[in-house]
């Protein structure tokens, strides 16, 4: 029985060793990171109480009125990939806002990426959201009646929450992100929804787009869903991805032609 307590005792001090260090990291981390937001960012957006909501803003040449997009970041938080997808965007005539979720924390690290996404409220990420869009729709070069939001990954997830509590957005785009398929919910939505998604995706999984879809029917919500086969979670990654084709290349050239469709 010696040689058991012994095994015990071993997994034990791994296990609370593997603990300290994943603790560490993320603490070390968020020391070292403390001004990469601030370097993608060129906007300070006034908020509630004096705060601010940092953003990459990008704008199309000329003076519009042009129709928007606020685009939300995944669960690692603001980081260059996004703002490429932002200018990219600019490019094709929209006003694009990429606001920083996580105020003033972005990371690689994948543990701390869980811890962020786990522990920043989301009723913090929806309030700040609203003085977002309400800068947005001020600003003289936007359509205030042609606003979309749409998010990546944690950001899918946060767009379709925000606008289930928002009546004046023109519509929703969920690539990847946590559902609803609840059809009295989903009937809250102020307007049309793209969905992407991946087939070897579990977060969510094809059968939870499935609800999805179904929910958005009963719902009676215009809505255009795919699910693009052999890829998984956050397939649609860097626009250097986006550029080589394949299902990432197909997906945008989808995003583009829904935004054509919704606000163009």
């Amino acid at each position: 029985m010696k040689w058991l307590k012994r095994l015990l005792l071993g997994l034990l001090i791994v296990v609370a060793a593997l603990a300290l260090f994943l603790v560490a990291s993320v603490v070390v981390d968020a020391w070292r990171g403390g001004d990469r937001v601030a370097a993608l960012t060129n906007t300070a957006i006034p908020a509630d109480g004096g705060a601010t909501v940092a953003a990459y803003v990008a704008q199309p040449a000329g003076e519009g009125p042009f129709p928007a997009v606020i685009m939300l970041h995944e669960f690692w938080g603001l980081k260059e990939e996004i703002v490429e997808k932002a200018d990219a965007l600019a490019a094709e005539g929209y006003v694009v806002v990429a606001p920083d979720m996580y105020r003033g924390q972005t990371t690689g690290w994948l543990p701390r990426a869980i811890y962020l996404a786990l522990t920043v409220p989301e009723s913090q990420v929806l309030d700040d959201l609203a003085p977002v869009l309400a800068w947005l729709q001020a600003q003289p070069a936007v359509d205030a009646a042609r606003v979309v939001v749409m998010g990546f990954c944690y950001g899918g997830g946060k767009a379709l929450q925000f606008s289930l509590r928002t009546s004046n957005l023109a519509g929703t785009g969920v690539f990847y992100g946590a559902l609803e398929s609840d059809p009295a919910i989903l009937r809250q939505l102020p307007g049309p929804v793209l969905g992407i998604f991946g087939r070897e995706d579990q977060a969510p999984s094809p059968e939870q787009v499935a609800q999805f879809r179904d929910g958005l029917e009963a719902a009676g919500i215009d809505h255009e869903i795919k699910i693009y086969e052999g890829v998984g979670h956050a397939f649609v990654s860097s626009m250097a991805v986006i550029e080589e084709g394949g299902a990432a290349g197909e997906a945008w050239d989808q995003l583009l032609a829904w935004l054509a469709r919704i606000v163009g």
